[in-house]
């Protein structure tokens, strides 16, 4: 279970929010084994001062357009797995948005399956 964070500057429509988040999920379908219907998503908007975003990092100019994705999964992807979902996510979002590519930044925190409840106070995983 997936739990998507996607943080992004105020101002964009409702429909751009709700691509940048079928490209994550249409990702995480395709390219690191998450089964369908699996889909928890957090999409915050900020103001320019609430989102602190360097425009200049290892050689990747960002515009005020970038948006945040954080995705805390079960931990065991493999680096060619990740290094998939991380290109998928950058093409979906160029392809439905047209963000530029350079504007999508993407974290993964990988947890222990028994750091998941999905409600009734249980482990669900343990």
């Amino acid at each position: 279970m997936p739990l998507v964070r996607i943080d992004l500057r105020e101002g964009k429509p409702e429909s751009y929010r709700s691509a940048l988040g079928k490209a994550v999920y249409d990702a995480m379908i395709g390219t690191i084994n998450v089964p369908a219907d699996d889909r928890f998503m957090v999409i915050t908007e900020h103001p320019a001062s609430g989102l602190v975003i360097a425009p200049s990092y290892l050689g990747i100019e960002h515009s005020p357009d970038c948006v945040l994705i954080q995705v805390t999964l079960n931990a065991g992807r493999t680096v060619e797995m990740k290094k998939a979902f991380y290109r998928a996510i950058v093409d979906g979002a160029h392809a439905l948005t047209g963000i530029r590519k350079e504007d999508v930044i993407v974290n993964l925190v990988e947890v222990p399956k028994e750091n998941w409840s999905f409600g009734l106070g249980e482990a669900t995983y343990a």
